[in-house]
């Protein structure tokens, strides 16, 4: 029995054409062996399993083949390509930094770059895994990576090229590899069945490509694992069953239940999928791709963006047709709060279930919010009247009315206090009333928000100027809370000087600092004016603690005496208030000169101030 190999290793590419879905680059490294400009260094970077490898080991044969194709392609038949083939080659040599990241293994690489090529143009050095190389060794290879021997070649790869020192990124070229998308790698696929004589189906084939996720390998794996699986009959059924793969079926038939509003069978399909042993964040991450791919589907010029089989996407596009914008969008919405919930319920099912329901019921509520105010009304005889045309809809309403407040806020006239343009009503505005009332004199006017969700005919639309002054009062308002009461009311000072100690007892009670307590209880506010005052503190202490609780001071102030002009505020009189001892020397000072003994105890026991 022969030894089986892998299709990985078995089909990997020999030559630039033979590489999937890296034209970008495989062009390019033709291009510069043909010009003769090739760099000292290159570093391949892009996820796992779309070419960086195979495009390094493809580079070095090719630049030193002796019979170079004309298209940039190696023979394969010379003594340097059969000596790459069959891995002895001398001149080329591979290194996974992975397991040698060292600077022992830096240095010997160095060493080895010092002996010329045997029977060769250049001297080609791979380094798989370049990120997993120490600090000291990038350091110590930084010198040779930017000067090296004019036969040697460098060529880095690495998926993770955030991890390189900025210093190893200028000395080289950089080619960023693409995933490859899921028509390559399922083309693919099909020409290698075709090799081993195994039937598809290109369903099947597109699923494990999607599977992948844009890396060759990984759907190579996939491949041989499900020949394994079926026999050498690589079907759809065959695939889904082997990969846990959830079958479009059941998002297709729960989108016709959705659309249908049939709760109870979208529960029951719902159920089936858990029992199968998919779970919900699965299920509802499916859903919402798949309500994306409905959405794509409605529009010719996104179809290309389904990367579907050919008999999936023609479902999808029948479906579309069924599903309005509205419920796809919305439907989406919720599927993605769902899914962004779903991790941290208790109750996964349920919130999967909760989504469901109301997917359910969508087309109910748009059914309902389109339904038209009643046709008819009763008029005062008895007789029925019709409601007068207003020749546009309700809809067209809202949104006049909508972009005329926009319109009044964004406006600099308004919030200048200038006088705006008069603009005359346009007929689309014009919206006739029933019977008109008279509005009271005294009554404010008050600001105009429209419900842009209902259908009356009947709207009071206030012009530029008016909205300008309302907007302006509210911001103004808003603002400024104390601006709200604009009545002064008279008050006493008997009346102030209760409240300032009401204010004192509550912070005592609060627990406040002893300073503040202290200013409130042994200093009494000096009347500059009817509602002017003024408290004189002994220090900045006092002072900075004042200034902290002189908002909430004013506030209670203002709102008690129903008066929003009251100002109050400290002043620093270190004249006419006895200063106290504070710190530790003021304090000794002060109880020596009561009594000098002290001075010779502190220096009799060489005493300090704790």
């Amino acid at each position: 029995m022969d030894n089986f190999i892998v299709s990985a290793r078995k089909y990997r590419p020999a030559t630039f054409e033979t590489v999937v879905g890296q034209q970008h680059i495989t062009n390019t490294l033709k291009n510069a062996i043909k010009n003769n400009q090739l760099a000292q260094a290159f570093l391949f970077c892009g996820p796992r399993g779309v070419g960086k490898t195979t495009c390094a080991r493809i580079l070095a044969k090719t630049i030193n083949c002796t019979n170079l194709q004309p298209n940039g392609e190696a023979c394969g038949e010379c003594d340097s390509c059969r000596a790459f083939q069959n891995g002895n080659s001398f001149n080329v040599h591979e290194l996974d930094a992975a397991s040698n990241n060292s600077v022992d293994d830096i240095r010997s690489l160095i060493d080895q770059v010092r002996i010329p090529p045997q029977a060769a143009r250049y001297k080609v050095y791979i380094i798989d895994e370049v990120h997993m190389l120490s600090q000291a060794a990038f350091n110590a290879f930084l010198k040779t990576l930017e000067e090296p021997p004019n036969y040697a070649i460098f060529i880095l790869a690495t998926t993770e090229k955030h991890k390189i020192l900025p210093t190893i990124l200028s000395r080289c070229q950089i080619f960023d590899f693409n995933r490859i998308k899921v028509d390559d790698m399922a083309g693919h696929l099909a020409n290698i069945a075709q090799k081993e004589n195994i039937t598809y189906e290109n369903d099947g084939l597109h699923i494990i490509a999607q599977k992948a996720d844009g890396g060759l390998r990984d759907a190579l794996s996939m491949f041989d694992q499900i020949v394994s699986f079926s026999g050498g009959n690589v079907t759809y059924r065959s695939v889904i069953d082997n990969l846990n793969i959830l079958d479009y079926d059941y998002y297709f038939n729960i989108t016709d239940k959705l659309l249908g509003e049939d709760s109870a069978q979208t529960l029951l399909l719902f159920d089936e999928i858990l029992g199968k042993g998919f779970d919900g964040a699965h299920f509802i991450s499916g859903l919402s791709e798949h309500f994306r791919n409905l959405l794509v589907g409605k529009d010719t010029s996104t179809i290309k963006l389904l990367e579907v089989s050919e008999t999936i996407k023609a479902r999808y596009l029948q479906q579309s047709q069924a599903a309005s914008v509205s419920f796809l969008l919305s439907a989406m919405n919720i599927a993605n709060q769902c899914d962004i919930s779903y991790k941290l319920s208790k109750n996964q099912r349920l919130q999967v279930e909760l989504a469901l329901l109301k997917m359910s019921n969508l087309l109910s509520i748009f059914n309902l919010s389109a339904l038209p105010v009643s046709e008819n009304a009763a008029a005062p005889n008895g007789e029925v009247k019709k409601k007068p045309d207003t020749s546009v809809n309700s809809t067209q309403t809202s949104q006049n009315t909508v972009d005329e407040m926009s319109v009044a806020r964004d406006n600099p006239v308004i919030y200048n206090k200038t006088p705006p343009v008069s603009t005359p009503a346009t007929p689309s505005m014009a919206i006739p009333a029933a019977e008109p009332k008279p509005e009271p004199a005294a009554e404010k006017p008050k600001v105009f928000i429209p419900n842009v969700h209902t259908g009356a005919t009947s709207i009071k639309i206030p012009s530029l100027k008016e909205l300008g002054k309302q907007v302006e009062e509210a911001a103004l308002e808003e603002e400024d809370p104390y601006l709200k009461g604009t009545d002064k009311e008279a008050f006493t000072i008997d009346e102030f000087l209760q409240l300032w100690t009401n204010h004192g007892a509550k912070l005592k009670a609060d627990g406040k600092a002893a300073t503040l307590y202290t200013i409130f209880t042994s200093v009494t506010p000096v009347v500059l004016g009817p509602e002017n005052f003024e408290v004189p503190v002994s220090n900045k202490v006092q002072e900075l603690a004042f200034r902290d609780e002189r908002p909430y001071l004013l506030n209670f102030l203002r709102t008690t005496l129903k008066n929003f002009s009251i100002e109050v505020n400290a002043r620093v009189d270190e004249q006419t208030v006895a200063r106290r001892p504070y710190t530790a020397m003021e304090k000794f000072q002060y109880l020596a000169a009561k009594n000098p003994q002290l001075i010779e105890l502190k220096n009799k026991f060489n005493l300090d101030f704790d």
